[in-house]
């Protein structure tokens, strides 16, 4: 666990102690941001996803990943994005490591839409898909995820997926030559699924746990092998 480091909101002047949570890498250890002291934290006013994730480095295996960049919120209702050391970020794949046995899977509680992304980006990872990173194309519904041979989609509306969005996913995998999977919230329409099971597309249903839950048998058997069952 990291250290507090002390964080002064620009806009308010109030100072908070904070401390960056860790999250688990493929490895099993757990990987925290390494916040950088010397610089000030800056108020969020808009979104980006290169803004909202970090590359940091695992000490123990070498692999690099995208976890959230730590962020605390003041009361005066500014969202503080907290400084990280610049030796953290963009760091390249010092070397190849084995895939080591799985772990279980640390889960992120769900309570926001970036926090279901989360909770879909990690298990990506826990899976074995590497240089996890925001889709180039955006879905017609939720949230684009890409990795080396897949393309995610994450919808974290209360709205079950129908089947046009999962058909529209799949199309968009077989135009890229890559596997898909589909991470909802509020789970499938029957159509849906009948489809999905038809095109081998994994189907999940994110509890509020931040646990994926395997809807088909596709998804069953990607839970249980991993990213090797499809080629990542």
């Amino acid at each position: 666990m990291s250290e507090n480091v002390s964080v002064r909101c620009p806009v308010c002047r109030r100072e908070h102690f904070y401390a960056a949570p860790s999250y688990p890498c493929a490895c099993g250890a757990p990987v925290t941001p390494p916040l950088d002291r010397r610089a000030r934290a800056t108020a969020v006013t808009h979104r980006s996803w290169e803004d909202d994730w970090v590359t940091v480095l695992c000490a123990r295996c070498g692999r690099t990943g995208e976890w959230p960049h730590p962020e605390v919120g003041c009361a005066c209702g500014t969202v503080l994005r907290v400084p990280v050391a610049a030796e953290a970020v963009g760091i390249p794949t010092a070397r190849r490591v084995e895939q080591s046995r799985r772990r279980t899977f640390q889960p992120v509680t769900i309570r926001t839409a970036r926090d279901a992304v989360t909770a879909a980006a990690l298990y990506l990872r826990w899976l074995g898909y590497a240089d996890i990173r925001r889709a180039d194309q955006r879905p017609p519904n939720g949230i684009g995820l890409a990795a080396r041979g897949l393309l995610a989609q994450v919808d974290p509306t209360v709205r079950p997926a129908s089947l046009r969005d999962v058909e529209c996913l799949w199309l968009t995998a077989m135009t890229e030559s890559a596997d898909c999977v589909y991470f909802s919230l509020a789970g499938y329409a029957t159509d849906a699924r009948t489809v999905a099971d038809s095109l081998a597309v994994p189907l999940f249903v994110l509890d509020l746990t931040g646990t994926p839950q395997p809807v088909n048998s596709r998804a069953d058997e990607l839970d249980a092998t991993g990213a090797e069952a499809s080629g990542g």
